[in-house]
């Protein structure tokens, strides 16, 4: 690699992000929207390699052929790395398409899980085994009583998903329930995770958990190597599936995962079909529950963001818990209300 110099894009300059895109495209790739760092090798001033990072998430990863064979995967791999540190962070993961996974495990990356088109690799301080025994300690789990899962983003919490919890509860020794941590949401996670877990206080047998880096966020997934949406939502559900069932069900003793039935999200009901696929292999049973409604309407996060939009903020008080309704009515609320009301934004 002598002779060669890394280069940081500046991806506020069209033109510079524009000469990255072209070359992404001629492997058939595309820039991922929510990238925030990106490097390239030049030679002769033509981008002939490069690689991204979003936050923690390395994507948008290609070498030219003339380069291959040249350590310029490590070098790329390197040089994000370097930058990850100087941003403090010590763990990162790796999407790559299932035959480049060796590129990647050969610089110390290893396999989370693998599907038929997309392969989770990651590196660090620590693993996706230590961090699950390190969840176990951390909310005191005992893992020798069989328990339920449900997994929720809560953007805001709702009666409709005190319901489920609820269920879940009535049909369970006990309840783990995993807060989607991605921060892509109108309210802060937080704010959802306090609203979460004072809203089912009365529940002595649910536990309310962060969800952690290894719950995946359609935020951090990466689109740049599957083109077909259908492809994209397909990878996305089952990859998050497979590592729900093999490693949290396997550590923390999960026999059953609770779900709301979907009647209005594509990618919600792809999700609760990929779940009734995939953890009955791992010994899990999938329990889909009939939503709750109010006035013939299903009770939904996204109808309160609606009200919210529409300036109806007296009626979302029937169809949320009490935690959620003071929320609501802090300052803090009032100006997360205030900025979805005036975003074009649905999340």
């Amino acid at each position: 690699m002598y002779g060669f110099n890394v280069q940081s894009i500046n991806l506020k300059n069209k033109e510079e992000v524009k000469e990255v895109k072209d070359f992404l495209q001629t492997f058939d790739l595309e820039l991922d929207d929510n990238v925030d760092y990106t490097i390239v090798i030049r030679q002769s001033d033509e981008i002939k390699a490069t690689c991204s990072k979003a936050r923690n998430v390395f994507k948008c990863f290609a070498v030219s052929d003339e380069l291959r064979g040249e350590g310029v995967a490590a070098t790329l791999m390197g040089a994000v790395s370097d930058r990850l540190f100087e941003e403090g962070i010590y763990h990162s993961f790796i999407f790559t398409k299932v035959e480049n996974m060796n590129i990647f495990s050969s610089l110390g990356y290893k396999l989370i899980h693998k599907i038929e088109n997309v392969a989770l690799l990651e590196s660090g301080i620590y693993d996706i085994k230590k961090y699950l025994k390190g969840i176990q300690k951390e909310y005191d789990i005992d893992t020798s009583t069989k328990k339920s899962a449900i997994v929720m983003n809560c953007n805001p919490f709702t009666l409709g998903h005190r319901y489920l919890i609820e269920e879940a509860a009535r049909h369970s020794m006990e309840v783990l329930v995993f807060i989607v941590e991605e921060d892509k949401s109108s309210f802060p996670f937080n704010y959802r995770y306090a609203m979460v877990k004072e809203g089912v206080s009365h529940l002595h047998n649910v536990r309310v958990l962060k969800g952690g880096e290894y719950i995946i966020s359609e935020a951090t997934f990466p689109s740049y190597f599957l083109r077909k949406e259908e492809e994209i939502l397909k990878a996305y559900t089952t990859l998050d599936a497979s590592i729900f069932g093999r490693y949290f069900c396997e550590t923390l003793n999960i026999t059953k995962r609770f779900v709301g039935e979907e009647p209005y999200c594509k990618v919600t009901r792809a999700y609760n079909h990929s779940l009734k696929e995939i953890l009955p292999i791992y010994g899990v049973e999938v329990v889909e529950v009939k939503r709750k409604a109010f006035m013939e309407e299903v009770i939904s996060a996204s109808k309160v963001r609606n009200l919210i939009r529409e300036g109806k903020v007296d009626q979302i008080e029937r169809i949320v818990p009490r935690s959620t309704w003071e929320f609501l009515n802090t300052t803090v609320g009032k100006e997360i209300m205030r900025k979805i009301r005036f975003s074009d934004s649905p999340h």
